[in-house]
């Protein structure tokens, strides 16, 4: 039985703070002056009161059990093999290795990795049968699940082409799996693309629900947890919001397609507000990031080296990522309780009022011929590029701050000699089935004026 604190006070309606907010605002408007509205068009309230409609959720979030990931790009496999190793010593939960080369010898790769105190992820960027099956006979000699993000659907959305494969087709290519292999997750939704090309949260989630019911429709079996990788903004509540709702809605369509496996949050954060400039304000915001993750209930989070956009891989950067998060876990008590934001009276209204919208414009995508159909005409890309510039137009404007780039810039920070790697959008003119989804900082039209002018200076 729940405690009832502050039980010696008269209770306070939510009519009388609104009577005295009122009377503090001295004749000013209370809507115009306290409301204010999301890109989603939600209007948030200056405060929540338990006597008002309230539809909690129950998101049934397991924050206890996040685990924490570190990104590894192979190219030299031994050195890869040993920088694992390192970092589950050091507090990595969980691995994803990012494969280029369907060549690469995984099942050497994953010989000595220790299973029993950390999980596998592959990122490949192929898509191969006969590899999939070397991964999928490693977990099974470990007697373990490891989990491949083998999205099509975002390839072609990302790229603009599909996979090159030698079956008919991605999905046959797909059913194919299904069927010949067993401890493989290898079905996933490139989900942190739109949140990156800058679709608001409403969009996001719809989209992410659209793309996943692609598969279902065209998948006799599943029969693992389907992966959605996804990235977190900087609004800290909404974020929290938007995992809680994309998990009970994905649950809710799985639930017609009796798929009882759920799903498991992949999450990072987003590329869409980090700069090359201040940088490392990134390490603030990642770490706020990372906190709406762990309170919305993602399974797994990877963070974002702070000098990921225009340094190559270095351990110092991922040491500082993998420890923001170890700090979060372990000195700060975010794995104490599995449902933190359940109660909270404003999280469960942005968490019914996202799900309610994105229900809606899932609904609307299914009706117009799916998700497949919009993505090919485009409609995906026009709605999505809609939301960036409105976005953008804030940032433009310095309604949409970043610290340090459209707000108490710098003017001494010098960049230019320290690119190693280019941070801007990449033009490669070639021939494409889609035009594909671009994603788009907002700072690169202010970062590359800078460049210019360090370009100009003596």
């Amino acid at each position: 039985m729940a405690n009832e604190l502050f039980s010696d006070f008269n209770p306070v309606s939510s009519k009388q703070w609104k009577q005295q907010i009122q009377f503090e605002l001295k004749g000013a408007d209370y809507n115009e002056t306290l409301l204010w509205n999301s890109p989603e068009d939600i209007k948030v309230k200056p405060f929540y009161h338990h006597d008002e409609p309230q539809n909690p959720y129950g998101a049934r979030t397991q924050a206890t059990q996040f685990n924490i990931c570190q990104d590894i790009f192979v190219y030299d496999l031994e050195k890869s093999i040993a920088k694992a190793n390192d970092s589950v010593t050091r507090g990595a939960e969980s691995i994803r290795f990012t494969i280029q080369d369907a060549t690469t010898d995984v099942a050497r790769l994953l010989e000595d990795f220790p299973f029993d105190k950390a999980s596998v992820y592959i990122q490949p960027s192929f898509f191969s049968i006969d590899f999939f099956k070397k991964v999928d006979a490693v977990a099974k000699t470990k007697d373990t699940i490891i989990y491949v993000f083998a999205d099509p659907i975002g390839q072609l959305a990302q790229d603009g082409n599909w996979f090159q494969t030698s079956e008919k087709d991605n999905f046959e290519t797909l059913q194919v799996l299904t069927t010949e292999t067993s401890n493989l997750a290898f079905v996933s939704v490139k989900a942190g693309l739109y949140q990156n090309a800058g679709a608001n949260m409403v969009q996001q989630i719809a989209y992410t629900l659209a793309h996943a019911n692609e598969y279902f429709n065209r998948l006799p079996k599943i029969n693992q947890p389907m992966v959605l990788e996804v990235a977190i903004g900087t609004n800290y509540f909404f974020e929290i919001a938007k995992l809680r709702a994309l998990r009970l809605l994905f649950d809710l369509i799985a639930k017609e397609y009796d798929f009882t496996q759920g799903c498991h949050i992949f999450a990072t954060p987003t590329k869409r507000n980090k700069t090359i400039y201040d940088y490392n304000v990134n390490m603030l915001r990642t770490t706020t990031e990372c906190m709406s993750a762990i309170l919305g209930g993602a399974n797994t989070i990877a963070n974002q080296p702070y000098d990921a956009l225009y340094h190559k891989n270095n351990e110092f950067g991922d040491r500082i990522s993998r420890n923001q998060l170890l700090v979060l876990k372990n000195e700060s008590y975010l794995d104490k309780v599995d449902n933190p934001a359940d109660g909270s009276y404003y999280i469960e209204s942005l968490t019914q009022q996202l799900a309610e919208k994105a229900l809606a414009l899932f609904k609307d995508i299914e009706a117009n011929d799916g998700f497949l159909k919009q993505l090919g005409n485009g409609t995906i890309k026009r709605k999505t590029d809609e939301s960036a510039a409105k976005e953008q137009e804030l940032f433009d404007s310095g309604k949409e701050v970043l610290l340090g780039t459209n707000k108490y810039p710098n003017k001494n920070d010098k960049m230019k000699h320290d690119l190693e790697l280019f941070p801007f959008v990449k033009t490669k003119p070639r021939k494409t089935l889609i035009t594909p989804i671009i994603e788009r900082r907002l700072a690169e039209k202010s970062e590359q004026e800078r460049l210019e002018l360090e370009e100009n200076q003596p």
